[in-house]
C-alpha cells in the first residue's frame, strides 16, 4: 500500500516535468502540425503514402528543407536574408556559365560559386554589423543586385535569360552523383537532396545545441548589447551565419543545375519567404534568440507534405498560398506562446 501511496505521489511531478521539457522545445507546435498534415493527406489520398507519393513530397520538401535550416540559424541569431532565394540562382549560373561557356571542369566551376557565395554571405553579415542597418534593408540591396547582375550577365554571354548544356560538361558525372543522384529504397526513389537536407539537419543540430558558437548564436539573437559585454565575438557570429545561409543557397543551386542541368536567371526569386515560413513554422520567432533547426526541417517537411497533398487531391494549387497564409499566422501565435511558457518553466 505504501508503494502505491508512492507511486502515485511521484507520478504527477513526473508528468509535469515531462511536460514542461516538451514545452520548451521550440519544434513541438511544428511537430503537432506536422503529424495533422500527414494523417490529413493520408486519409484523403491514396497516393500519398505511396512510395512515390512519399518520395514527391521529401523531394519537394528537401530543398526547401536546406534553406529553412540555414535561415533558421540566422533568424537565431536575430536577422533575416532576403537573398537567400536568389543566391541559389546564382550559385547555379556561375557554375554553368563557367562549366558550359567557358569550358572549366564542374569541379572547379562549383568551388568558384561556392567561393562567390561565401564572399557575398560575408559581405552582407560585414554590412549589417558596420552599418547597424537591419538586415531586412542590406539583404534586400543585395537580392536587387544579384537579380540584376544574374539577368545582366546571362542575356550578355548567352543572348537568352537561361543556361543549359550541363550534362556535356566534363565532371558532369561526378558532380552529378554528388548532388543529383538518386537512390532506390524499395519502389521510392528518394534525390540527393533529401540526404543533403538530413545530413545538414543533424551537423546544424549539433552545432546550435552543443557547441560554444551555438551558444553565442542564441545569445547575438536574444540580446546583442548583453551578448557583447560577455565577452561574445558578435560580429564573427553573425558574419559566420549569413555564410551559412550562403552556403545552402549554392548547396541548393548546385542540386538543381546538376539535376536539371539548366537554369534561368531568374529562378529561386520569392522563394526567400518561405524559407522564412518555413522557420517560423519550426519554431523560431521573428524577434531572434528562440527556434530550433529541428523545427524548421519540420516545418519544409509540412510544406512538401501539403503543396503535393493538395495535388494528390486534385484541389486548385491556389490554395497552397492559403494554407501558407494561416499557417504563418497561426505558427506565430503558437510560437509566442510557447516562448512565454518556457520561459514561466525556466524560472
Amino acid at each position: 500500500m505504501s508503494v502505491a501511496t508512492d507511486v502515485s505521489a511521484v507520478d504527477p511531478d513526473q508528468r509535469a516535468s515531462l511536460l514542461n521539457r516538451m514545452i520548451v522545445r521550440p519544434e513541438i507546435g511544428a511537430a503537432l502540425g506536422a503529424v495533422l498534415v500527414f494523417v490529413f493527406f493520408s486519409v484523403i489520398t491514396d497516393k500519398f503514402l505511396s512510395p512515390l507519393g512519399v518520395a514527391t513530397w521529401l523531394d519537394d520538401a528537401s530543398t526547401l528543407g536546406i534553406m529553412a535550416v540555414a535561415v533558421s540559424l540566422l533568424m537565431i541569431g536575430g536577422e533575416f536574408d532576403l537573398s537567400a532565394g536568389v543566391m541559389t540562382a546564382s550559385t547555379a549560373l556561375v557554375t554553368a556559365l563557367l562549366s558550359v561557356e567557358a569550358g572549366w571542369n564542374v569541379w572547379p566551376a562549383l568551388l568558384v560559386s561556392l567561393l562567390f557565395a561565401l564572399a557575398v554571405g560575408a559581405l552582407n553579415g560585414w554590412l549589417v554589423m558596420r552599418t547597424e542597418l537591419p538586415s531586412f534593408i542590406v539583404t534586400l540591396g543585395t537580392f536587387l543586385a544579384l537579380q540584376g547582375v544574374n539577368l545582366g550577365v546571362t542575356r550578355l554571354i548567352t543572348g537568352t535569360v537561361q543556361v543549359s548544356g550541363m550534362r556535356s560538361a566534363s565532371g558532369y558525372t561526378s558532380a552529378g552523383w554528388v548532388f543529383a543522384s538518386t537512390t532506390d529504397i524499395g519502389d521510392a526513389r528518394i534525390q540527393a537532396s533529401v540526404v543533403w537536407w538530413i545530413v545538414l539537419t543533424a551537423v546544424a543540430t549539433l552545432v546550435l545545441m552543443r557547441t560554444r558558437f551555438g551558444n553565442w548564436v542564441f545569445a547575438v539573437g536574444g540580446a546583442l548589447p548583453s551578448a557583447r559585454a560577455v565577452g561574445v565575438p558578435a560580429m564573427r557570429t553573425k558574419i559566420v551565419l549569413f555564410m551559412t545561409t550562403a552556403f545552402a543557397g549554392w548547396v541548393v543551386g548546385s542540386c538543381n543545375i546538376l539535376r536539371f542541368a539548366s537554369v534561368q536567371a531568374n529562378q529561386g526569386v520569392g522563394l526567400e519567404f518561405q524559407y522564412i515560413i518555413a522557420a517560423v513554422v519550426g519554431g523560431c520567432l521573428l524577434t531572434g534568440g528562440f527556434g530550433s533547426v529541428v523545427g524548421a526541417a519540420i516545418g519544409a517537411l509540412i510544406f512538401g507534405m501539403a503543396r503535393q497533398g493538395i495535388v494528390f487531391a486534385r484541389w486548385d494549387s491556389d490554395w497552397f498560398m492559403l494554407f501558407l497564409g494561416v499557417l504563418l499566422l497561426a505558427a506565430v501565435l503558437v510560437n509566442n506562446a510557447f516562448k512565454k511558457r518556457a520561459e514561466r518553466v525556466r524560472r
